[in-house]
């Protein structure tokens, strides 16, 4: 006799479809130049803070790319998305990767640099 609650797919529970960031406003206009300042920031600081050097690798390539090219990424690096916007995220091992939009996306705001 099978188990009832099988699935097909291992690990298809753990995959969302990936969206893009809803749009945001800084909190000041910014150039391109100050926002790729600030993730660059961010990207080399983050794996300070906990989880895995590989799984920060594969969520900035990821935050980088056009959303089919993310999910494949995503899928691959066996990541969790709790959101779909990839703002909350975990590894297998449960630990957590917050992304802040500004590395996802472009804020309405910003300005041309000079």
């Amino acid at each position: 006799m099978g188990c009832a609650t099988s699935s097909a797919n291992k690990g298809e529970e753990n995959t969302k479809k990936l969206r893009k960031p809803k749009q945001w406003k800084n909190t000041q206009p910014i150039t391109r130049t100050e926002l790729i300042r600030m993730r660059d920031e961010f990207w080399d600081t983050a794996p300070h803070y906990g989880g895995q050097k590989e799984i920060w690798d594969a969520l900035r390539v990821a935050a980088d790319s056009e959303l089919s090219l993310a999910q494949t990424i995503i899928d691959s690096a066996g990541i969790i998305v709790s959101s779909a916007d990839m703002t909350t995220c975990y590894d297998e091992r449960g630990a957590k990767y917050e992304l802040p939009k500004y590395v996802l996306s472009e804020p309405t705001n910003l300005i041309r640099d000079n």
